[in-house]
C-alpha cells in the first residue's frame, strides 16, 4: 500500500510541476516589453542598411547619363530598321491575303463576301488578318517616332522621370519610351522616383 501511494505521490507532483511550468510560460509570454524587444532587433537592423541603399541610389541616380552615347545611338537605329523592314514585309504579305484575287482589290472588312455565310470561317480569318495588318502598321509609326527620337538625341530617355530606360528593355522593346515598372504599375521606379524629387526641389 505504501508502495502505491509513493507512485501516487509521485505522478500527482509530476503533474503539478508540468502545470506550473505551462503557468510560468504563459505569465512569461504575457510580460510586458517582451514582444517590443523582439520587434525592436530587425528595426535596428533594417535603419542603417536602408539609409545606405538610398544614399547609394542617389548617388546613382546623380551620377546617371542624361542621354545614351552616338554608339549605342546607332545600335538601336540598326536594330529599329532591320525590325521596321521586317514588319513592312509582313505587312506585304497580310495585304496580299486580303486581296480579291478574281478583281485584284482588296477586301472590305463589312464586304458581302466577308458577311456570307457560306464563308464563316474565311471571315473569321480576314479578320484577324484586318487586325494583325493595323497593329503592324501602328507598329511602323511607332518605329518611325523611336527613329526620329534616335535623330534628336532623346531616344531611351524615359518620358516620366527623364533617367534612360534600361538597354536591354529597350532591346525587347524597342519603341519603349518609359521603364517597365511604370509601364505596368504606372508609377515610377525608385531611382524615378528621387530624379522626380530632385527635379521638384531644383524648381
Amino acid at each position: 500500500m505504501a508502495t502505491k501511494k509513493g507512485s501516487k505521490a509521485v505522478v500527482k507532483s509530476t503533474v503539478q510541476i508540468m502545470k506550473e511550468k505551462t503557468a510560468a510560460r504563459a505569465k512569461q509570454a504575457r510580460k510586458p516589453g517582451a514582444s517590443p524587444k523582439k520587434a525592436a532587433v530587425p528595426k535596428a537592423e533594417k535603419g542603417p542598411a536602408k539609409k545606405g541603399m538610398s544614399a547609394r541610389l542617389i548617388a546613382q541616380v546623380a551620377a546617371a547619363p542624361k542621354a545614351y552615347a552616338t554608339d549605342d545611338l546607332k545600335y538601336f537605329r540598326e536594330m529599329i530598321l532591320a525590325k521596321r523592314k521586317e514588319t513592312i514585309e509582313e505587312l506585304d504579305s497580310l495585304k496580299e491575303s486580303m486581296m480579291d484575287v478574281t478583281t485584284g482589290e482588296y477586301i472590305s472588312e463589312s464586304s458581302n463576301y466577308s458577311l456570307h455565310m457560306e464563308q464563316g470561317t474565311d471571315a473569321m480569318e480576314r479578320e484577324k488578318t484586318f487586325l494583325f495588318a493595323s497593329r503592324g502598321s501602328k507598329f511602323v509609326n511607332q518605329l518611325d517616332d523611336a527613329l526620329a527620337r534616335i535623330e534628336a538625341k532623346t531616344y531611351g530617355v524615359c518620358k516620366t522621370c527623364g533617367l534612360l530606360v534600361p538597354k536591354e528593355r529597350l532591346e525587347a522593346v524597342p519603341t519603349a519610351q518609359t521603364c517597365a515598372e511604370y509601364k505596368n504599375t504606372g508609377l515610377p521606379c525608385e531611382k524615378g522616383r528621387i530624379a522626380l524629387a530632385k527635379k521638384k526641389a531644383g524648381k
